[in-house]
């Protein structure tokens, strides 16, 4: 006989559901109450299951849909409202806390029992979850009610903390992370009923300080309150790693500055005795430095600043250009003349006494920096036209100029600033790339000639010439063969239009466009000369090691190390490195990483920049040595014999329309021409120096 299952009514089943509903809550309300044991639980899921899966109409899934969001809907009305509407302040909060908890918890062991409506049920009909309708249960019910409620005292417990009272931060931490778990993923009903309004009480709490301040301290007295802004501005965060969202910090310290710094800038800034002017005119350098370090991050707060600054120069040189107007007209003649001497010595005092200011109170900041710039001069030339010469270079080879037209008007300016011999290399450079262009016309039709000559590839050779242009490390890269054909080719070409030059490759100024084809879908590698070389090895290699790439490159460890990085540590991992670390080391190695994929159908893959200030000056420091020769020899070539001090002064001068020679170098040098012969001491006055022809 087959078996008839007994069909589990609705009210029966409930019943049995009931019971255990109660339990749970008498658990949670701290009642004496044993906990649920597994024959329990499997009791209680085991009705709910067979109530669901009777045929209808006894599939009572429904009917217990609705029956669970109701027990939220008669327990919290009947046990939990009552308990919070009759706390207030920390006190509600602390029970919100604990009803929450409890809510989650009851939630989760609901969610168990009528664990199998949840997962045939709701999955197949899209409902809400019934662990969203707890949640949903709790917002419409409790949280709607007193949120408002909670976030006051929330608020006033924060304010409390702010005048430097100990509060509750774990309870603070809680109850603000109902306000975003209520919102069930979505950070909407934090920001709109806790942040903004936090926001807005944050504002009025240094709202309420400011005001104060302003109309009862001085300028540098505000600002030493302010400064402690800095402290609160700590604090503040500190509150936000403690108990806030992270999403509030930027709002929350914009607020602060805004109503502590920003409202009454204009009013700090004028204020009659102690305001930026006479902090400027008393030499107030301590308080500028602190007003510095209160605007400078805020946008734009540091433009008024410098205002105030820029006409506080203005009225100073006037006045000592009406100064020395009015001593010119009362003296006349000599003493009149040492007046403009006296004058510029001002000026130059003046301009460093400034610098003095942007260095010491407003840290290099280039808004200062450009209120001085008329003042300011150029010492070093040379080192100027050498970092110059070295930008220019790199704007050419690269084609980052604005054009050629700019680059000459510039270079005019600069020869007729300081002379030919100051621009002659960079005219050089700008005329070099006109006729490499031209070099590259005439190749592209020798190819167009010689059909037998099929490169494979679009080659561009830029021809330069050594002594214009700066130094450039030059490497014996071992070319891949798709490229030893094209330097092959060009060599002759360039071997049958000239007898008299040779052709020296840099192939760290080189760039390939590189095709790589990868699972989803080729990308154009746009790389130096350098990284193409190392990539092309992969087209015969599947894996290759750290040593055998350098071996078959012949680069040096340090270029390899910057090369393998940015193929395989950088944004674009063309190379996959094993182990997969941050850094090179000699024992990695590498495979072409075909599932590299990008949005973009061409990427540009940079190098690590590469701080060439270092070198720069090392080589203006050599090329100084020269100079510093040079001049020494040609003195005492056309003096003959010249006492320690004047030869000194002498080069000194001659030098200094370039460079203002350090005396301890050019006593070096003197003494170095001295061991080679150009020089000889005299026997009786070794202060004397002779010329040696």
């Amino acid at each position: 006989m087959a078996n008839i299952c007994k069909i589990v009514e609705l009210d029966v089943g409930w019943a049995a559901m009931e019971i255990g509903i109660d339990k749970l809550k008498n658990i949670l309300e701290g009642l004496p109450e044993p906990p649920f044991n597994s024959a329990e639980y499997m009791t209680l899921y085991t009705t709910i299951y067979n109530m669901c899966i009777q045929k209808q109409p006894h599939d009572y899934s429904q009917q217990l849909y609705e029956k669970y969001g109701k027990e939220f809907s008669m327990y919290i009305p009947s046990t939990v409202l009552p308990l919070l509407r009759e706390k207030h302040d920390e006190f509600m909060l602390i029970e919100l806390v604990k009803r929450w908890k409890n809510h989650k918890i009851m939630v989760r062991w609901l969610s168990r029992f009528f664990h199998y409506i949840d997962r045939y049920f709701v999955t197949r009909r899209s409902m809400p979850t019934l662990n969203e309708v707890g949640l949903i249960c709790f917002r419409d019910l409790v949280f709607n009610e007193l949120n408002g409620k909670a976030r006051n005292a929330v608020l006033a417990l924060i304010n409390k903390e702010r005048e430097g009272e100990q509060i509750d931060r774990a309870l603070l931490k809680n109850v603000i992370d109902i306000f975003v778990e209520i919102g069930m993923g979505e950070m909407e009903s934090y920001e709109r009923n806790f942040e903004e309004p936090m926001i807005e009480d944050s504002g009025s709490y240094y709202s309420r300080k400011a005001s104060k301040w302003i109309v009862e301290d001085s300028c540098p007295e505000y600002m030493l309150k302010a400064s402690l802004a800095e402290e609160c501005l700590k604090m503040e965060r500190d509150r936000v790693s403690h108990y806030l969202q992270a999403s509030s910090e930027s709002k929350l310290v914009e607020k602060v500055q805004q109503e502590l710094l920003v409202v009454y800038d204009k009013m700090l800034f004028e204020k009659e005795h102690s305001g930026v002017k006479a902090l400027l005119k008393n030499n107030k350098k301590e308080d500028l430095s602190r007003m510095y370090r209160l605007y400078h991050k805020i946008p734009n707060g540091l433009e008024p600043v410098a205002n105030f600054f820029k006409q506080h120069i203005i009225d100073v040189g006037n006045a000592l250009v009406q100064s020395a107007d009015d001593a010119g007209t009362t003296k006349a003649g000599q003493a009149a003349a040492g007046q403009d001497e006296v004058l510029f010595k001002k000026i130059i005092n003046l301009h460093d006494n400034f610098m003095g200011y942007v260095s010491n109170c407003f840290l290099q900041n280039s808004l200062f920096n450009k209120v001085v710039k008329l003042l300011a001069y150029i010492s070093d030339k040379d080192l100027f036209a050498e970092f110059f010469r070295k930008k220019l270079a790199r704007r050419l080879l690269f084609d980052r100029s604005a054009s050629d037209e700019n680059e000459r008007s510039i270079l005019t300016k600069l020869k007729q600033q300081c002379g030919g011999q100051f621009t002659s290399k960079m005219e050089g450079m700008v005329t070099d790339l006109t006729v490499a262009k031209d070099i590259q016309g005439n190749f592209e039709s020798y190819l167009q000639k010689n059909d037998g000559l099929n490169l494979g590839v679009d080659l561009s050779v830029t021809v330069l010439t050594t002594g214009f242009w700066p130094t450039y490390k030059s490497s014996d890269l071992i070319l891949p063969r798709e490229m030893v054909k094209c330097v092959e080719v060009f060599q002759g070409f360039y071997g049958s239009t000239t007898n008299s030059r040779r052709l020296s490759w840099i192939s760290s100024l080189g760039s390939c466009n590189v095709q790589g084809k990868f699972d989803a879908k080729p990308v154009e590698l746009i790389v130096s000369t350098y990284q193409a070389a190392i990539l092309l090895l992969f087209n015969s290699s599947d894996k290759l090691s750290y040593s055998e790439i350098m071996t078959q490159t012949n680069l040096t460890h340090d270029d390899l190390n910057r090369l393998l990085h940015s193929l395989s540590c950088a944004k674009y991992k063309i190379l996959l490195k094993e182990p997969n670390t941050k850094t090179i080391s000699d024992s990695d190695t590498f495979e072409f990483n075909s599932k590299f994929t990008d949005k973009m159908r061409r990427i540009k893959i940079p190098l690590p920049a590469v701080d060439e200030r270092k070198k720069v000056i090392e080589d203006v420091d050599k090329d100084r040595r020269y100079a510093i020769d040079a001049a020494l020899v040609r003195i005492m070539k056309s003096r003959k014999v010249l006492g320690h001090q004047q030869l000194v002064s002498e080069c000194v001068e001659l030098l200094s329309r370039m460079f203002k020679p350090d005396i301890k170098a050019i006593k070096k040098r003197m003494e170095d021409l001295i061991a080679r012969d150009y020089l000889e001491r005299d026997v009786e006055n070794p202060n004397m120096f002779k010329y040696v022809a």
